[in-house]
């Protein structure tokens, strides 16, 4: 029977995933700015920063920068020669993330592009392939942006998917809307590929990670 509840998650953050200063003003500065709120949380950054260092990734793309924060964790993660491609559409956004890259110390490590995924993707091909690709935009885009992140990533490489879940609405069978079945359809895509070994990190709200076998 699962056991994660709201007292284990809050053990997680304090014990594995404490922000320090710079992420925490990172947080109030997306706040303050009025973003949305919807961030990923303390202990999906520890667990994208850990899978990064694991793999030995290089070069990572994030597909969703909102503030830098989820940013922030990846490109702690990656090597010491590492880069971090992320792409937002916003172009609001993308001056708070690129303020909060320059307090983290990762300016010259995050190169910040503005624009439409669907459309900035394509011209990414050439800059691959990806070590460590992070999917987490507009939902209905997921079974797009996955099909896109699997011809370009690195045998070996990771992608990750944020809001695996939909926040419950995967597992209710009354709920068609097109957001969840395009996360039904992300899921299912990750689960029978043969070449990836995939799984859901079941806290929060899910995060859906697959590796490339080599």
């Amino acid at each position: 029977m699962p056991t994660y509840d709201d007292a284990l998650e809050e053990y997680l953050r304090e014990t594995f995933a404490i922000e320090d200063d710079v992420l925490t003003t990172i947080r109030e500065n997306i706040a303050a700015r009025g973003l949305p709120h919807i961030s990923i949380n303390p202990e999906d950054g520890r667990f994208l920063e850990f899978i990064v260092a694991a793999s030995g990734a290089r070069l990572a793309l994030e597909i969703g920068t909102l503030g830098g924060y989820s940013g922030t964790w990846i490109a702690r993660g990656l090597s010491d020669d590492g880069r971090l491609i992320t792409i937002e559409v916003n172009p609001e956004h993308a001056s708070v993330a690129a303020s909060n890259f320059r307090l983290a110390g990762l300016a010259e490590r995050v190169d910040i592009r503005v624009g439409d995924a669907h459309q900035l993707l394509p011209e990414l091909k050439t800059e691959g392939p990806f070590d460590f690709i992070f999917i987490d935009a507009e939902k209905m885009g997921y079974p797009a942006y996955l099909e896109w992140a699997l011809e370009n990533l690195q045998p070996g490489g990771i992608v990750a998917g944020h809001n695996a879940f939909g926040h419950g609405a995967i597992v209710d069978a009354a709920d068609t809307r097109e957001r969840t079945e395009a996360l039904r359809a992300f899921n299912r895509r990750l689960a029978e590929d043969p070449l990836m070994v995939s799984l859901i990190f079941p806290a929060g709200d899910g995060m859906a990670v697959a590796v490339r076998r080599k």
